[in-house]
């Protein structure tokens, strides 16, 4: 079974009118006002999920500012999920404007069956320490129902591009020590946070829950990052995702065949740890 654990899709009020939405979402209008940048709905994904050899994918819309653009989109991945359960799983998504109106949304969504909280991101203000604080009523939610957080990170030296923000490393470290017993996803390879998994002391304490996503791989690491990545973190830490629609997830699959995997770490990156992870039955 092959998982896609990293989508964007959007309802049709804003693929078919993304710049009403700049407005009061500086985030937003970064990554999307770039007419390349794609907008893709339901129907798209699950068209090249069945092309792909993709069988479930795990979708999100956007951390919008505006409490109510956020429930619009999480509404139509309600929607979506609901409709297609054998393909799509979701995550709730929303920005920290109010962290206690971010924790009711979150319940909200889960009740209605979602199964995490993600890809939360702040391209703007940065993952800093105030951020980390803010985090708590959403904490407590998961931690009630058991279910799994995904965090925007990337790394924090190299070439900069629209959605690369201010994250800082201690800052994830900060993280994971108040709030690490929560199913975390580092998306986009932690922006290499994978690395100090070689630490001798403490750090394997607050990483027994960790996972990182491949996002974006072929535009920010070498192919090298599949073995390396998995023999620092653990194979077992590592779940395939797209970012589609940046790009579709035959590229990564060409990719990873073409490392020195085995079968059983090329199996555990796409998809069988997303499978543990989500709870999905693979039989």
């Amino acid at each position: 079974m092959k998982i896609d654990a990293h989508v964007h899709i959007f309802p049709p009020e804003i693929r078919n009118q993304r710049e009403r939405f700049f407005v009061g979402e500086p985030d937003f209008e970064l990554l999307y006002a770039s007419p390349k940048s794609r907008l893709v709905g339901a129907e798209e994904l699950l068209s090249v999920m069945a092309e792909d050899g993709v069988d479930r994918s795990v979708v999100f819309g956007f951390p919008w500012r505006d409490a109510g653009i956020s429930r619009l989109c999480n509404d139509y991945v309600i929607e979506q999920v609901k409709s297609h359960p054998e393909h799509l799983m979701g995550l709730a998504c929303f920005g920290f404007a109010e962290p206690q109106a971010a924790a009711l949304e979150s319940e909200r969504c889960l009740v209605q069956g979602l199964h995490g909280v993600g890809e939360l991101a702040f391209y703007v203000e940065g993952f800093s320490k105030k951020v980390v604080d803010q985090f708590l009523p959403v904490i407590e939610v998961l931690r009630n129902y058991k279910k799994v957080l995904m965090l925007h990170t990337n790394e924090p030296v190299g070439h900069n591009y629209p959605g690369k923000s201010d994250v800082k490393l201690r800052h994830l470290y900060r993280f994971l020590k108040l709030y690490g017993d929560v199913p975390t996803i580092f998306a986009h390879w932690g922006g290499g946070f994978p690395f100090y998994h070689l630490l001798k002391k403490e750090f394997s304490e607050v990483v027994q829950n960790l996972y990182y996503d491949t996002a974006a791989t072929p535009y920010l690491f070498k192919n090298d990052i599949y073995r390396l990545g998995g023999e620092m973190a653990g194979f077992d830490r590592v779940l395939f995702g797209s970012d589609f629609p940046l790009l579709r997830p035959r590229r990564y699959f060409k990719d990873i065949a073409e490392t020195q995997l085995d079968e059983i770490q090329r199996e555990m990156i796409c998809g069988t740890n997303a499978a543990r992870l989500f709870g999905i039955q693979t039989s």
